[in-house]
């Protein structure tokens, strides 16, 4: 079933356009983002495949089936509590059966959760993404012997500058473990120009290798130094370096170059979003509403094209959240929805739906 099928079915109950045409922030090149809530004909709802939401390919374009809608709303869904606010010149249509649901009837506390955590997980995205800028990960991925360091003195060198003042090839090298000691080796040396000891090296191939290499040492040999292994640093840095290389082939190519273009490197369409969530999760607690054609469309939009520095925003934003968790602590919303009446009228306008069309139950 496609989005088409809803319309030429009449299955739509409500359809509008959302995102930031809806808020307000919408600029000439934006796109036009559908949201919608449909019923399944009556023989296809009682069957075994129910389909809970319906979208185009881009995923611009979601309509929801009504059970599907009402579950999101007692979750206090941000996607589909804005569809009950929506501007009413965002609406494209919107059946008389679809007056049964308002806001008041879902919003909650829950909706700290849904808006205001969303937005501090968005600041936290930002800070990576921040980081992900400003420090990038050179191509080539260093190699377990960039964490190896070596016994000098008091001291300790790093094995490649070992190895170099001591007029020695890593192939002329073998480690042994030493007993209690987590990730400490015994180093040893074999000077002979055949290598009659048959050290392996400190690992097997120096790009590829996950762990240094050990060697069968003969009985009798002198350990030269010890060898260390950062194993937990070289964790760290293998999984930072695959994170930024995933986020680098992932990443939304036009978001990227805007975010390069302002100069002031962080994501200003994604921080645009926490300040919106963020302002309207306030609004909620202190006003019980929700409004989605946001009033501060020029100060936004100031955020979206990098106007302000990104410390600054942060702060900002972080003030905002310390606002967002006292208006919930003294707000009058109910904990949660009410569910027996969220269920109430879910049956009451199915079975409205329905009757009205019997054709559907054929």
């Amino acid at each position: 079933m496609t989005i088409a099928d809803l319309r030429q079915q009449h299955l739509i109950l409500f359809e509008a356009v959302s995102g930031s045409r809806a808020y307000g922030t919408d600029l000439p090149h934006s796109d036009t983002d559908l949201k919608g809530v449909f019923i399944l004909p009556e023989k296809a709802f009682f069957g075994l495949n129910y389909i809970p939401q319906i979208a185009n390919e881009t995923n611009d374009e979601v309509f929801y089936e009504l059970r599907r809608f009402v579950e999101l709303l007692l979750k206090n869904n941000p996607t589909v509590l804005e569809l009950l606010g929506t501007p009413a010149d965002c609406i494209m249509y919107q059946h008389p059966l679809f007056n049964n649901f308002r806001a008041t009837d879902f919003l909650s506390k829950l909706c700290r959760q849904s808006f205001a955590e969303y937005a501090v997980a968005q600041i936290r995205k930002a800070q990576g993404l921040h980081k992900k800028i400003n420090y990038p990960e050179p191509p080539a991925r260093k190699s377990v012997l960039d964490f190896c360091y070596v016994t000098v003195g008091a001291g300790a060198q790093p094995i490649a500058t070992w190895l170099t003042h001591q007029d020695l090839e890593s192939e002329q090298c073998g480690l042994a473990r030493v007993p209690h000691l987590t990730d400490l080796y015994a180093l040893f040396v074999d000077r002979s120009p055949s290598r009659l000891l048959g050290y392996q090296g400190l690992v097997r191939h120096s790009d590829t290798s996950q762990d240094v290499l050990l060697s069968a040492v003969p009985k009798g040999e002198e350990p030269v130094a010890y060898l260390s292994f950062n194993r937990n640093g070289y964790s760290v840095y293998c999984r930072a370096f695959r994170e930024y290389w995933e986020w680098v082939e992932k990443r939304n190519k036009e978001r990227y170059e805007n975010t390069v273009q302002h100069g002031k490197n962080y994501d200003a369409k994604n921080m645009l979003h926490v300040f919106r969530l963020l302002q309207m999760a306030e609004e909620i607690a202190r006003l019980s509403d929700i409004r989605v054609r946001r009033p501060n469309r020029e100060f936004l939009l100031q955020i979206r094209r990098g106007e302000f520095m990104y410390a600054e925003l942060i702060a900002e934003a972080e003030k905002l959240v310390g606002q967002v968790e006292a208006a919930f602590a003294a707000s009058a919303l109910p904990p949660v929805p009410d569910t027996d009446a969220a269920e109430a009228t879910l049956r009451r306008v199915r079975q409205a739906f329905y009757a009205a069309r019997p054709e559907t139950g054929a």
